[in-house]
């Protein structure tokens, strides 16, 4: 058994009037940091502060702007009510033409932001700015950004260098736009998202390459802008 500490001199055992006065006060602080905290996270919710946007503008210079449906993802105003961190690798299990009908349909519940064909073209289909629903997890979807890339997971053939090097100055520009470090704890795989029962991008995705082509790709891009 564990002793008592000793009370105070003159405590009987009780909590002063000044002790209830300045916990309190500190939870009224605490909960007014967490209000403020919450109204700089969501202003842009409020009636008429909705920031403009300009429709098919698009994040990553050279990507053909194919929208996904509304019911894909969520309007936010990321980075600033969400930080961005993690970039998140997909594999389709299909053709760029099945990705993009399918993150067009609406009753599908996903997509990415973007869709990486065989021949390194990108399609991207949801602003950065907003949440996409690619990873099966929340936390995941609010702070990155999801690449799908055209193929399946047993077939390395279809993990072309024009497929590498175009999805690599991709997620290069992402990094130095949002100041994310190019490596495998910030650049990661659907599989090693928490909770997932997804196998993409599988055993042929060659990291090593990948990211070798991304710190490449990531000299020729600015540092972080955001």
């Amino acid at each position: 058994m564990g002793s008592k500490a000793k009370e105070p001199a003159g405590s009987g055992g009780r909590v002063g009037r000044r002790a209830v006065l300045l916990g309190g006060g500190a939870a009224v602080i605490g909960v007014a940091a967490v209000a403020r905290d919450d109204l700089a996270r969501f202003w842009w919710r409020l009636p008429g502060m909705e920031k403009k946007r300009v429709e098919g503008e698009l994040d990553h210079k050279g990507a053909e702007w194919t929208a996904a449906a509304r019911a894909n993802w969520r309007r936010a105003d990321r980075p600033d009510d969400y930080r961005i961190d993690r970039v998140v690798i997909h594999v389709v299990q299909g053709s760029y033409a099945t990705a993009l009908k399918v993150f067009r349909n609406p009753g599908h519940g996903a997509a990415a932001h973007y869709v990486v064909r065989k021949d390194g073209h990108v399609a991207q289909m949801i602003r950065e700015l907003d949440v996409a629903f690619h990873a099966g997890n929340r936390d995941m979807n609010e702070r990155s950004i999801g690449i799908e890339h055209e193929g399946f997971v047993d077939r390395p053939q279809d993990f072309t260098a024009a497929m590498y090097a175009g999805s690599a100055r991709l997620t290069a520009d992402i990094c130095a736009r949002y100041g994310i470090p190019v490596d495998r704890e910030h650049i990661i795989g659907h599989v090693e998202v928490e909770g997932t029962d997804h196998t993409d991008p599988g055993p042929h995705w060659d990291w090593d390459r990948y990211l070798r082509l991304v710190r490449e790709a990531s000299k020729k891009v600015p540092k972080k802008v955001t």
